[in-house]
């Protein structure tokens, strides 16, 4: 199952390269088609903006997996291993509850997005916000396997802070360039 997890996750950060490589494309296609020949390619605008959704949303559930989010954990690192299951499955359950209500937002406008065509291009609007559903599955899969765990009590005091400051991410980073 991990391995099956893992290579989800690998082909989603490829996807992800892909994405952003055809946005940088198509914007700095543009951009010399503008400026060169006064001539552009109207629905490259579009499809990087498109793409941006995309990448944005798409981007958000590697770095949850990677526990990559910025937070403020000062008061959690303070309680006790106990108090900090607790924060823990609060916060997760929270993230959980959002989880439900993107997919329910995304769900309820399906509808009207799918009657939608976008104004260059005419894709359905459906396909560019479905990534509500991909995204609201994806974490919420990750949070309920996070909550099984803790329920197992597989989890050391140290997985329970699900956050990095970001004075930790740069001393990482650091640490990692002076090896």
């Amino acid at each position: 199952m991990k391995k099956i997890n893992d290579l989800c996750f690998k082909l989603d950060e490829f996807t992800l390269v892909i994405m952003l490589s055809a946005m940088v494309i198509m914007v700095f296609g543009n951009v010399v088609l503008r400026y060169g020949f006064n001539d552009g390619i109207i629905s490259s605008e579009e499809l990087s903006r498109f793409l941006f959704i995309w990448i944005t949303f798409l981007g958000a559930i590697v770095t949850m997996r990677e526990n990559g989010h910025l937070g403020l954990d000062s008061i959690v690192r303070k309680l006790s291993l106990r108090g900090k299951k607790i924060a823990f499955a609060i916060s997760n359950l929270l993230m959980l509850g959002c989880c439900v209500l993107m997919f329910y937002g995304t769900l309820k406008q399906h509808g009207i997005n799918a009657t939608t065509a976008s104004a260059v291009t005419g894709i359905p609007m459906s396909w560019v916000y479905g990534v509500g559903y991909i995204t609201s599955v994806s974490m919420g899969l990750m949070i309920l396997g996070k909550l099984v765990h803790l329920a197992k009590g597989q989890f050391n005091e140290g997985d329970l802070i699900q956050v990095q400051d970001s004075e930790e991410v740069v001393t990482a980073h650091t640490q990692e360039s002076s090896k």
